[in-house]
Formats: structure tokens, sequence, C-alpha cells
């Protein structure tokens, strides 16, 4: 089971421009009368475009320029086949950058999603780069993402959602704001190359409720520790 609790005695992310066209230098004539033939060879060969109408009215080799769309990757997810693939990173809400009790909210959701591209990817610095190094549910996590990704190892669901917010938005004696999450976390699998089965584990019922203290620093909210009081 995934055990994140830790208790607190403590008050609660060209066009190209038109077709080119050769350019044909004009010698402007001496006195005197010129035969065709010396006029021809002052004036050089002639050179016809390669694209588009030419001076004489022929049509050349028109250019085709490809106006397909790129064919984005497709996310799939983790399975007993193979891990996840293609998984997009969370972006940072605009609103979590905001100063507030509104900002403070969309930043707990968005701290969750983090945890959950951890779980399908294995990588923790997003989660990492938004919390401090005394997070407990983040060492826990940390300890999670370790045990399933090591070598070619990958881990199937875990997906925690937000079910609930509640903060007064006060702050504490050490200046930190204390937001009270209610999230769920699915079952869980640690699976291996050729569907092979570590384990599987119960996830977090829904009446589990975290703690974020969290401050606003260098324009977006940052989570100096999280953990489960209930």
């Amino acid at each position: 089971m995934f055990n994140i609790r830790a208790r607190l005695g403590t008050p609660i992310s060209v066009r190209m421009g038109a077709a080119a066209v050769a350019a044909v230098l004009l010698v402007g004539g001496c006195s005197g009368s010129r035969g065709p033939e010396a006029e021809a060879a002052e004036k050089g060969p002639a050179i016809s475009s390669p694209i588009g109408n030419t001076s004489s009215g022929e049509t050349g080799t028109p250019m085709v320029i490809s106006t397909a769309t790129p064919t984005m990757p497709v996310y799939k997810p983790a399975t007993a086949e193979g891990p996840a693939e293609n998984v997009p990173l969370p972006v940072m809400p605009e609103l979590a950058k905001q100063e507030s009790k509104e900002g403070l909210q969309a930043f707990a959701e968005y701290f969750y999603s983090l945890i959950n591209y951890g779980f399908e990817t294995g990588d923790r610095l997003p989660l990492e780069n938004i919390s401090g190094p005394g997070c407990l549910v983040c060492s826990n996590v940390y300890t999670m993402l370790s045990s399933g990704f090591e070598g070619e190892d990958w881990m199937v669901g875990g997906s925690m959602t937000v079910l609930n917010t509640k903060s007064s938005y006060e702050t504490t004696s050490t200046g930190q704001y204390q937001i009270l999450v209610q999230v769920k976390q699915d079952d869980y699998e640690y699976r291996g190359p050729n569907k092979v089965l570590y384990g599987k584990h119960e996830g977090v019922s829904s009446s589990t409720v975290q703690m974020i203290e969290a401050t606003f620093q260098r324009g977006s909210w940052f989570a100096h520790n999280v953990v489960t009081i209930n």
C-alpha cells in the first residue's frame, strides 16, 4: 500500500518569397550598327526560370510546398505490456502563479499532477523543482519511483486525484500558508519486461487528507512540506 502518512502537531505547472526569376544583364550599346550574332554574344546565353513563368511566356517546373501537418506523438498509458509513452509534462497554470487563495489552490492541484507524471515516467525532477527537501510526501514518492523504475522496470496506475481543497489563507508563525487537500489514489503495480509483475498495491482511500505548507516566492508557489494528517 502506498503509505505516505505522517502526523504533525502543528496547525494546518519562407514562405518563399515570390518565385525567383533569373535576371539577364542588359549592356548599353555603342555607336554603330551591330549584327544579330554580336548582340546575342554580348547578352550571353538565355536563362530560363526554374519555376513560374519566363519572360517568353513559357512555364517552368513549379515548386511544390508541403502543407501536411506534422504527426503529434500519441500518449499511451502504462500497461502490463510496457511503460507509458509520450507522457505530456504538466504545465503550471497561470493562476498558480498568483499570490492569492485561488492561486494556492491551483498550485495544490498542479503539485499532484507532477506526482502523477512521476508515476508514469519515473521523472522526479519537476516535483523537486517546486518542493523542499523536507517534504515528507515527496520523499515517499521518490522512494517509490526509485523502486518502480529501476533498470527497464516501470509502474502501472497510482494516479492521484484531488477531490477538494480548503485553506483559511492565513500565515503561520513561520510565514507559511497551509492548505488541506482531500485526495485519493488508484491501485498501482510494479512491472518489468516480459509481463513480469513484482507486486500489486492498494491506493489511498478518498478520506485521506494531506496538508501542504507553502510560500509564494519568485513569482510562484513553493511547497516546503507536505504531510498526511488523516
